[in-house]
């Protein structure tokens, strides 16, 4: 083998290193509502925790109720989707990075990466993709039980439904539409779309996730629509319904019950930046 050789053998033995090296990534997802002024200066609608790592056979997702009372740092305690409203107020465009540190701060877990969409660009990629079928095995946001195609006003209204004031219904919801739309937009049947489907989401998306992440996460990805994906959420049992002193409805957490399975779900594996000290 001449040297051009043994140079691309080195490269790709690197990369396939690379794609699959026991490492951990935790992303924080934040779905967050356009103002009336077009700006991202909103509370955050959905967050949800996902940890990749290509060797393990499943990605897992945990919700966080948007009404969980939770210490703001810099801000003192309110609701946790507050955190991203009072940096953006503040400071254009760091909504996320106060509500990463406030995960961090309050769970104990690093979280350094974040993607947030808005629901004008989470509609384009529905769009972009043709609609997304979801599967239900239970009646869901007014839809029996079965398959049903729903169109980018359908999906949005999909995720945002919950049943009267009760955000685990909510949570429910999107994890359902969520793994609907990767298992279809991973399908072979979906790669013509993918110039269209690509061009979407990075519209549609503020994030702080490297380049070089992607390949990985696709990869993970595609592994857990085979082996599946471990879809969780801090439940009823982990909080206790409050009442604070000026009237709002919130959730205290049990940090016990919680911490125990942020630490099961989100420091498995080699990490670089894991668990704080």
């Amino acid at each position: 083998m001449g040297p051009l050789g043994c140079l691309l053998t080195g490269f790709l033995l690197l990369a396939l290193l690379y794609l699959i090296a026991p490492i951990r990534t935790n992303i924080l997802l934040l779905g967050v509502d356009r103002t009336p002024d077009g700006t991202a200066l909103g509370r955050t609608d959905t967050m949800i925790l996902v940890s990749v790592n290509p060797l393990l056979p499943t990605v897992n997702w945990l919700s966080i109720p948007r009404d969980l009372w939770v210490a703001i740092p810099g801000y003192g305690e309110n609701r946790i989707n507050t955190a991203h409203f009072f940096a953006e107020a503040e400071t254009p465009g760091s909504g996320p990075t106060l509500s990463r540190r406030t995960i961090e701060q309050n769970f104990g877990i690093r979280v350094p990466y974040y993607i947030r969409i808005q629901f004008d660009g989470f509609k384009n990629v529905v769009n972009a993709m043709g609609g997304v079928t979801v599967r239900l095995d239970e009646p869901m946001a007014g839809y029996p039980v079965g398959s049903h195609h729903l169109d980018a006003d359908q999906s949005l209204a999909f995720v945002r439904d919950r049943k009267g004031a009760d955000d685990f219904f909510r949570m429910k919801n999107t994890q359902v539409f969520l793994k609907s739309a990767i298992l279809q937009g991973i399908s072979p049947a979906s790669w013509p779309r993918y110039p269209a489907i690509f061009s979407a989401v990075f519209q549609a998306i503020k994030t702080n996730l490297p380049v070089w992440e992607w390949p990985r996460i696709s990869l993970a990805l595609i592994r857990a629509s085979v082996t599946g994906m471990n879809t969780q959420t801090i439940t009823r049992e982990m909080v206790t319904p409050w009442t604070t002193s000026e009237g709002a409805n919130v959730l205290l957490p049990d940090y016990g019950q919680i911490n125990a399975l942020m630490k099961e779900m989100f420091s498995s594996g080699f990490s670089l930046d894991s668990i704080l000290p």
